[in-house]
């Protein structure tokens, strides 16, 4: 069992960000319209089987897709780990992954560069750590921050 397996760290969601703000940027991103990269995560849950989605900030860095959980151990963190398979949408454009979980020390430069790219929009659920926080201080967190790496299908 990883580290990961084995941390449990959520932040729920406020009623804006649920209600309002992840609303239209799901909406938006259904329609097509992305803000500096974001999509639509869908996922089969593992309890019922049925598609859920969610807004999530992919990030590319080098050749490589990664997903991370701003808000720690979410449902679609589950339910990804379970699935092992998840689409990314934009407007009508699906494309299809398999996501492989990262052990915390390798975590550290997908967060940094998290950081840098999407702080302003999630950087209050990383205590404090940022883009030009120390390697120690990030890798400190890395626990609290599921992250996957993706490959196109």
């Amino acid at each position: 069992m990883s580290t990961n397996e084995t941390t449990s760290h959520y932040r729920e969601p406020g009623w804006f960000t649920k209600h309002v703000f992840n609303t239209a940027m799901a909406g938006a991103t259904r329609l097509g319209v992305s803000v500096r990269g974001s999509r639509v995560l869908e996922v089969r849950g593992r309890k019922t089987g049925e598609p859920r989605q969610t807004p999530v900030n992919p990030l590319t860095l080098g050749d490589k897709t990664y997903l991370v959980a701003p808000r720690g151990e979410t449902q679609w963190v589950r339910n990804v780990r379970a699935a092992g398979r998840l689409d990314l949408l934009l407007g009508r454009r699906r494309t299809h992954y398999v996501a492989t979980e990262l052990p915390d020390a390798e975590k550290l430069p997908v967060l940094r560069a998290y950081l840098e790219r999407w702080k302003a929009e999630v950087g209050v659920f990383f205590d404090g750590v940022g883009p030009k926080s120390t390697d120690e201080e990030i890798a400190a967190i890395a626990p609290k921050h599921p992250v996957f790496a993706i490959d196109e299908q």
